[in-house]
């Protein structure tokens, strides 16, 4: 495989086939993909939420209205769209969770291995929390990360996808009832496969050149 061949043929796309679903056993890999992304010292500060129905997606959508009206379409005829969150707060019941998954999933391999761990994570976390002052962001730059990994996993398996951050975090937080979980609506994804009035379809794609963008030493 010639993973930078999928990168270069991917594309936001602007108009799906309501017609055409993405198989189930594509969606679970997509789910375990995002699952996996990676995230800083193994924060994992993310929930996502999936919408396969027509009426699931109709409750998305209804954070796409007034000036987002024009994602409600990609929304509605989408095959699945994920919705990918940040926790509101990375407190230490987290930090706990993941403390112990990883020592459940054979992570250390002794006790000051796991004190190591912990200490580092803790050490990140207080930095984004009393120096910076951007915990908030920095979870959401995690999120980012997943979202990547969605996006070019979603190439590799010929699903055409959409992100989308027009849309009313707060409208669709409160349809979820994410906050109440500890969770945040960041972007969402649409998935499925190109349809009529897929506009981006057929345009070249653009990006600056090699010689802008890089700088060996």
């Amino acid at each position: 495989m010639n993973i930078a061949n999928h990168a270069r043929k991917r594309y936001s796309t602007k108009a799906f086939d309501p017609a055409r679903k993405v198989p189930d056993e594509v969606i679970a890999e997509l789910r375990e993909l995002i699952r996996f992304s990676p995230s800083s010292v193994n924060s994992q500060p993310w929930h996502f939420v999936v919408a396969s129905s027509d009426a699931a997606r109709a409750r998305i959508a209804r954070a796409a209205q007034g000036r987002f009206a024009y994602n409600e379409p990609k929304i509605l005829k989408a095959s699945h769209v994920f919705v990918l969150c940040a926790r509101t707060s990375i407190d230490d019941s987290h930090l706990a969770a993941l403390l112990s998954q990883e020592d459940g999933d054979g992570r250390f391999v002794s006790a000051d291995a796991r004190n190591a761990q912990r200490n580092s994570r803790q050490g990140y976390v207080d930095t984004h929390r009393y120096e910076l002052k951007d915990a908030q962001h920095w979870m959401e730059k995690q999120v980012y990360l997943a979202l990547g990994t969605l996006l070019l996993g979603a190439a590799t398996c010929d699903v055409d996808a959409c992100p989308m951050e027009g849309f009313d975090a707060k409208v669709l937080d409160e349809e979820l009832g994410l906050r109440a979980k500890g969770f945040t609506s960041i972007v969402l994804v649409a998935l499925g496969y190109s349809g009529d009035g897929d506009f981006n379809r057929s345009l070249p794609k653009s990006r600056l050149g090699a010689d802008v963008v890089f700088t060996d030493i």
